[in-house]
């Protein structure tokens, strides 16, 4: 196999704590605590590993990224690195002065993630008291900083029928962009499927609801639109395929893939502390492992697809079939697609409405 080409982006997830609970969260179901968190000369020179590396931008996200007293400190050496920096919050820890100092650090684009589309069901969601008071609030203060939004709402069962004024709300605050993206079974979500999968006649609305309004906003909001991968005939090239274009490291500095990486057994994930960032991505074992198409068993072997989905999710291969090397079982082609078709009919006409929330008290080790 030839050398990879630089990763675009990294993820950059500096602390997993967070005030918020969602129950689909896509940190591991095992958290990891303040104490292990790199501190900020670790992450600064990881940041110039990964500009010499060949990435060009810089997600910071969590947990809550605000959680960290050194986030400036933080925007400012990724920024100083060539890096193009977005900040991936809930915002409910924003101040306006908080955001003008990230501002004149370098910060470059902020993301805010809804609940849903008024105060009682988004603030149950995110068991967390006044939270969309707070996300309404710092859009605002956005405005006034200048720096630009995009929202991202996650959709499922229980606040689907909020699309509609999630949408008109994401043009009221000013935002550039709409990430509609439908809960992805992974983690926290695979613990909470059965409240969060939605009904097909649910997703054909939402789709119906969305197609529309990219037609009516284009040119005042970008609407991009994410569907559960359960309903879907095909898989989806889960971050532009494994190891290929992206990566994350986690609050102790262990870089992925993906996020949920880790759930991988028999895979071992290395440190950007123990050993350089460039390396890692070029040549680890687990990078390697699902790497390019070598890889593919039948029928992503032989698949005109298979460097379009590059074989799917791994992940969720895993979580549905017990072998990540599986093909994807959202795929029209694997044996198990028409299983989790059924599957997902069965738990959203279940109806069940409890969420285990994320939390460290509930994480797992």
């Amino acid at each position: 196999m030839s050398a990879p080409e630089p990763p675009l982006a990294m993820l950059a997830e500096i602390t997993h704590r967070c005030p918020l609970q969602c129950p689909y969260c896509s940190n591991p179901v095992a958290l990891e605590r303040a104490g292990v968190e790199l501190d900020t000369a670790a992450w600064s020179d990881l940041f110039r590993q990964a500009a010499k590396l060949g990435i060009l931008q810089v997600h910071l996200s969590g947990g809550e990224p605000m959680a960290r007293a050194d986030l400036p400190e933080l925007v400012a050496a990724a920024t100083e690195a060539g890096l193009y920096v977005n900040l991936i919050t809930s915002a409910v820890l924003c101040t306006e002065e908080k955001l003008a100092t990230l501002k004149a650090a370098g910060l470059r684009h902020v993301q805010i993630s809804l609940q849903g589309s008024e105060a009682a069901g988004a603030d149950s969601v995110a068991g967390y008291r006044n939270a969309h008071a707070k996300k309404l609030a710092a859009a605002e203060m956005l405005r006034r900083v200048g720096l630009p939004l995009t929202v991202n709402a996650v959709m499922h069962r229980q606040n689907l029928h909020q699309l509609e004024a999630l949408i008109g709300l994401s043009v009221e605050l000013g935002a550039r962009r709409l990430e509609v993206a439908h809960v992805q079974y992974y983690g926290w979500a695979l613990k909470n499927r059965a409240a969060l999968i939605p009904t097909r006649v649910q997703l054909d609305a939402a789709t119906a609801t969305v197609e529309a309004a990219q037609a009516r906003l284009k040119g005042v909001l970008v609407i991009d639109y994410v569907i559960p991968d359960y309903y879907a005939r095909r898989p989806k090239a889960c971050m532009n395929g494994w190891g290929r274009r992206f990566l994350n490291v986690t609050p102790s500095g262990t870089v992925l893939p993906c996020h949920a990486a880790e759930s991988i057994p028999g895979l071992v994930f290395e440190r950007a502390t123990e050993r350089p960032l460039k390396e890692i991505w070029t040549s680890s074992p687990a990078f390697e492992r699902f790497r390019g198409t070598d890889w593919m068993p039948e029928p992503c072997a032989s698949c005109e697809y298979k460097e379009i989905d590059w074989g799917g999710c791994r992940c969720q291969a895993l979580a549905l079939t017990g072998d990540a090397a599986n093909t994807d079982p959202v795929c029209e082609l694997s044996p198990l697609h028409e299983q989790i078709a059924a599957l997902a009919a069965d738990e959203a006409a279940a109806a069940e409405d409890g969420f285990v929330y994320r939390s460290f008290r509930n994480a797992d080790g």
